[in-house]
C-alpha cells in the first residue's frame, strides 16, 4: 500500500456569511459574524479598529448565514450540523450549543428575534419555521410554511407576525404565532413570475418589510407597507445582503448600485453617500449604527462587514467613510477541484469561499490567489488553464505566465493590466449555474453544466479560443447534468447525473447516462446506460486502450465507442459515491468510497484491480511527474503510484 505525503494547505482566507451588529461584551456595538471553517467562528469585531473582541468556535457547524441578536445574547443558526449556538455577556470565547432544532434539517438559512426575544429560524430541506424560547429552552415547529418549497431563505419579524421568504419559488408567507395560520403576500409587481427566484433577504423597520428577491448578486429590493398590505416602490440593483436599521429620520442604508446609498421610505428618494464598492461580490454581511469615538466620526455612524472580512464605515455628519482591514483570521478552505498543470504545478480550486492555489510539485510551496468557487481545472495543449467557475457556469481563461489580475476578486498588476483571469463567457441567462467538468476537444473548450436554481436540464458549452465564439446545447442528455466530460478525435463524450440544480427536483430518469456528443456536427452520436441502478456517471477518461471508461457508484465500465457496447466492467469499493479516473501511459487510477484507490490495466483486463491507496480524500488529479495529487478536504496529499 502506498503512503501518501501532505504537500499542506494551499488555501486559506475569510469568508463571513452572516452577520449583525449587537452589543460586544462592554455593551458597545461590535460587528459580530461567523467566519467559515471547520469548525466555524462566532466573531466580534471593534468597528473602531478591527480587532477581534469574541472569537468563539462553533464546534461541528461549518459556517452559518443565519446570525441575529436578541437581549441574552447573540445566535447563530448553522450549516453542517443545523445546530443553534447562543453567545452571552461574560462568555468569553465560548459559545453555547443548544443542539438541533428541528429532526431531519441540515441547514439553517436564516434567523431573526421577535419583540419578546424569542428567535425564529428558517431551515433547509423541509422549509420549515422553528421558535426558541430563551427561557424554558424549548423550540416549537411550525412546520412547512409554503407547500413544496424546502427553503425558508429569509425571515423578518414585525407586528406580532413572522414573515418568511422562500426559495425556489419566491414565495412571501405571513405567520401568526398566536394560531399558527398562514396568509402569503402577493408578489411584488413587475416581479414577473416567482418560479425559480428567492426571496434572498427579508427585513422588517417601521412598518416596512424590505424584501430582495434575486441572489447574492444585485436583485430587485421591494418595499411593503404593513398597514395598508400594498408593495409601495422597488429600488433596482440592491447588493443586499442586510439594511441597516432606520436613523432618527426614518432613512435605512443600503449597498444600491456599487454604493452606499439612503434610502427615505416616505419620499422614495436614494441620496448617495460617496463610498464606493469595486469586485463581483458587494453585499453587507452586517450592517447597523456605532458610536466609534474618532474625531472625522461624531456622533452614530454607519458600520458594516464584507464577504473578505474588511469593514466600513460612513459617518453622515461629516461625510467620512473608509473601507479596512480587521483583524479576523483567515481559515483554510476545503479543495473544490484539482488540476495537473506544468512540469512542476498543480492547481487548487477552493470551495466556497473559492480562490485558485498554485502549488510547486518539488516543494510542496503554494501561491493563493482570491477568485471565486472553482468546480473544474484544465490546462490546455497549449499552456492556459481553464477554469469552470460557480455561479452562473463561468468559464475563464488563465495564462499562468502573465500577471494574475482579477478585477472582480484579486486586482494586481499596475494600472492597465489586462484580465487574468479573463472571462470568456456567462451561462447565467441559459439557467445554468455550474461549469462542472471541462475537456479540451481539437483545441476547442468543452464545457459540462449543471442547472441554475430548482430545475432539470445541464448541457455542454464548446469555446474556441482561435474565433471567440462559443455554443451551449443544453439537455443533450434529456433532464441531466453534467459531471464528467472526455474527448477524443472531434467527439465529446458526456457523464451525467439525473440530478438537477437543487437537487430537489424529483428526477424523471432513474439511471446517469453516457453520451456521445459530434462537436463539429452539433448532434448527438449515441447515449447510454451504464448502470441501471447509478443516477450518476461521475468520472469519464480516455484509456491507453482508446475505450471510453467511466464510473457510476463504485462500477468501473468500458465502452467501445464505435459499437458504444459495455465490454468490461469491475466493481471497486462498496458505496455509490463519486469517484474520479486518472489515466497514465498504461494503466488508470480509479477512486471511489471517498478512501481507495486502485490501479487498473486496461490493457490487460482480465488482470484484478489493485488497490494502492487506503486513504479518505475527496478529489484526485495526476500530473506529467506520474505521481497521484488527491486532497482531504483543505490538505493536499501526493503518492506515487509507482513505487
Amino acid at each position: 500500500m502506498r503512503v501518501p505525503v501532505s504537500l499542506g494547505v494551499p488555501l486559506a482566507d475569510v469568508l463571513l456569511l452572516g452577520g449583525v451588529v449587537a452589543p460586544r461584551p462592554d455593551g458597545k456595538p461590535a460587528m459580530w459574524n461567523v467566519s467559515t471553517g471547520k469548525p466555524a467562528y462566532l466573531n466580534a469585531i471593534d468597528p473602531a479598529t478591527g480587532n477581534q473582541l469574541v472569537s468563539a468556535p462553533l464546534p461541528g457547524a461549518d459556517g452559518s448565514w443565519a446570525v441575529t441578536a436578541a437581549p441574552d445574547g447573540v445566535y447563530a443558526g448553522t450549516y453542517g450540523n443545523a445546530h443553534l449556538y447562543r453567545w452571552k455577556p461574560g462568555a468569553g470565547d465560548v459559545a453555547e450549543d443548544l443542539g438541533l432544532p428541528l429532526a431531519g434539517q441540515t441547514f439553517i438559512w436564516s434567523l431573526t428575534s421577535d419583540a419578546d426575544g424569542k428567535i425564529w429560524g428558517g431551515t433547509f430541506p423541509g422549509g420549515k419555521v422553528f421558535r426558541f424560547d430563551p427561557e424554558t429552552r424549548a423550540y416549537t415547529d411550525f412546520g412547512q410554511v409554503v407547500a413544496g418549497q424546502t427553503y425558508v431563505r429569509s425571515l423578518a419579524c414585525a407586528g406580532g407576525k413572522v414573515y418568511s421568504g422562500s426559495y425556489a419559488a419566491a414565495h412571501i408567507a405571513e405567520l401568526d404565532p398566536a394560531t399558527g395560520s398562514i396568509t402569503e403576500l402577493p408578489a411584488p409587481p413587475g416581479l414577473g413570475t416567482i418560479e425559480g427566484k428567492a426571496v434572498y433577504d427579508l427585513d422588517a423597520y417601521g412598518g416596512r418589510l424590505y424584501a430582495r428577491i434575486g441572489s447574492d448578486l444585485p436583485g430587485p429590493l421591494f418595499v411593503y407597507d404593513l398597514a395598508t398590505r400594498t408593495w409601495t416602490d422597488e429600488i433596482p440593483d440592491a447588493h443586499g445582503l442586510k439594511i441597516s436599521p432606520p436613523d432618527s429620520g426614518g432613512g435605512i442604508y443600503l449597498i444600491q448600485r456599487s454604493e452606499l446609498r439612503r434610502y427615505d421610505p416616505a419620499t422614495k428618494q436614494l441620496t448617495a453617500t460617496g463610498l464606493t464598492f469595486t469586485g463581483k461580490v458587494q453585499n453587507t454581511r452586517s450592517i447597523g449604527w456605532a458610536e466609534l469615538g474618532l474625531a472625522d466620526y461624531p456622533g452614530r455612524s454607519v458600520v458594516g462587514t464584507l464577504w473578505r472580512g474588511e469593514m466600513f464605515r460612513y459617518n453622515p455628519a461629516t461625510g467620512a467613510s473608509a473601507i479596512l482591514d480587521t483583524k479576523v483570521r483567515k481559515e483554510p478552505i476545503e479543495i473544490l477541484a484539482l488540476g495537473g498543470g506544468g512540469r512542476k504545478t498543480v492547481y487548487a480550486g477552493g470551495f466556497l469561499n473559492g480562490g485558485l492555489g498554485t502549488v510547486r510539485t518539488d516543494t510542496g510551496v503554494s501561491a493563493f490567489h482570491r477568485f471565486a468557487q472553482i468546480e473544474s481545472i484544465l490546462q490546455a495543449a497549449d499552456g492556459t488553464v481553464w477554469l469552470g467557475v460557480y455561479p452562473e457556469s463561468r468559464l475563464y481563461r488563465y495564462r499562468p505566465d502573465q500577471p494574475w489580475n482579477s478585477p472582480e476578486y484579486s486586482p494586481g498588476g499596475p494600472p492597465g493590466t489586462p484580465p487574468n483571469p479573463e472571462l470568456v463567457f456567462n451561462l447565467g441567462p441559459q439557467l445554468q449555474a455550474r461549469s462542472k467538468c471541462l475537456a479540451e476537444v481539437d483545441g476547442k473548450i468543452a464545457v459540462g453544466t449543471v442547472p441554475a436554481g430548482d430545475r432539470l436540464g445541464g448541457g455542454v458549452a464548446v469555446y474556441d479560443p482561435v474565433s471567440g465564439n462559443w455554443e451551449f446545447t443544453r439537455n443533450i442528455s434529456q433532464d441531466e447534468s453534467l459531471f464528467a466530460l472526455a474527448a477524443y478525435e472531434g467527439v465529446v463524450y458526456g457523464g451525467a447525473s439525473v440530478t438537477g440544480g437543487l437537487s430537489t427536483t424529483p428526477p424523471t430518469r432513474k439511471a446517469g447516462a453516457v453520451f456521445a456528443w459530434d462537436v463539429n456536427r452539433r448532434e448527438k452520436l449515441w447515449e447510454i446506460e451504464p448502470v441501471s441502478t447509478e443516477g450518476t456517471v461521475s468520472a469519464l477518461a480516455i484509456g491507453p486502450d482508446r475505450r471510453l471508461w467511466g464510473l457510476a457508484g463504485h462500477t468501473l465500465f468500458a465502452v467501445d465507442r464505435q459499437t458504444h457496447a459495455i465490454v468490461h466492467t469491475f466493481e471497486l469499493g462498496t458505496r455509490s459515491t463519486g469517484g474520479s479516473i486518472v489515466v497514465s501511459r498504461s494503466k488508470l487510477f480509479v477512486s471511489v468510497d471517498g478512501g481507495l484507490i486502485y490501479r487498473v490495466d486496461p490493457l490487460a483486463p482480465h488482470r484484478d484491480p489493485v488497490l494502492i491507496v487506503a486513504y479518505p480524500h475527496r478529489r484526485l488529479t495526476g500530473h506529467q511527474d506520474g505521481k497521484l495529487y488527491f486532497n482531504r478536504v483543505a490538505e493536499l496529499f501526493v503518492v506515487d503510484p509507482r513505487s
